[in-house]
């Protein structure tokens, strides 16, 4: 059985989920708004579950599938979107669980390692394959858990930097959600 190709991959979902999530977290940590309480940290732990987990954990899953069992998506570069979509997304149901639980966040030192290091991988498939706008955007990731590693272990301006690298990537992410938005539906080239 074969599948026509498809050429409306998800990217804006998972953009417009991820962006949400950092435009909600940056001014917390950039600005101290609103204030921490257990009420805030509930309500931004919810936020961070459904909205760059969920989002960007569906957009993996439909990516991967496309790209493997159906084959209606092409581009090698699709790969490293749906592994990126799909570990940020499972990353965030636990950013935003323990947010929610009011759970220590030491332990963010280990995982801002890791996504450091699959942030430096998209921006590599990314510039390499002429990608600019979405190599951009992992420049602001690989910033982003740069800055989160220093605040998870206690360094004061780490949690101002990664509140402001959030805010950046959140209105990037907002871009790229708009450009996907309006290529895929209008047939404009904002986009490469």
């Amino acid at each position: 059985m074969h599948f026509a190709v498809s050429m409306f991959p998800p990217l804006a979902l998972g953009f417009f989920g991820l962006g949400t999530g950092y435009l909600i977290y940056g001014p917390q940590e950039l600005l101290g708004w609103p204030k921490r309480d257990e009420r805030v940290d509930r309500a931004t732990g919810v936020w961070g579950i459904w909205m760059p987990g969920f989002c960007q954990l569906v957009t993996g899953i439909i990516l991967f599938i496309g790209l493997s069992w159906f084959q209606v998506f092409k581009g090698a570069p699709l790969y490293m979107a749906a592994l990126a979509f799909s570990a940020y997304g499972i990353h965030w149901f636990a950013i935003g669980y323990n947010r929610y639980r009011g759970s220590d966040p030491r332990p963010n030192a280990g995982m801002s390692v890791a996504f450091f290091i699959i942030s430096v991988t998209g921006l590599i498939v990314f510039f390499a394959a002429g990608d600019w706008a979405v190599g951009l955007l992992f420049v602001g990731l690989a910033l982003i858990y740069a800055s989160d590693f220093f605040a998870s272990i206690g360094v004061v301006l780490g949690e101002r930097a990664l509140g402001f690298w959030h805010l950046v990537t959140g209105l990037w992410l907002m871009y790229l959600m708009i450009s996907v938005a309006l290529d895929f539906s209008l047939g404009w080239h904002l986009v490469n």
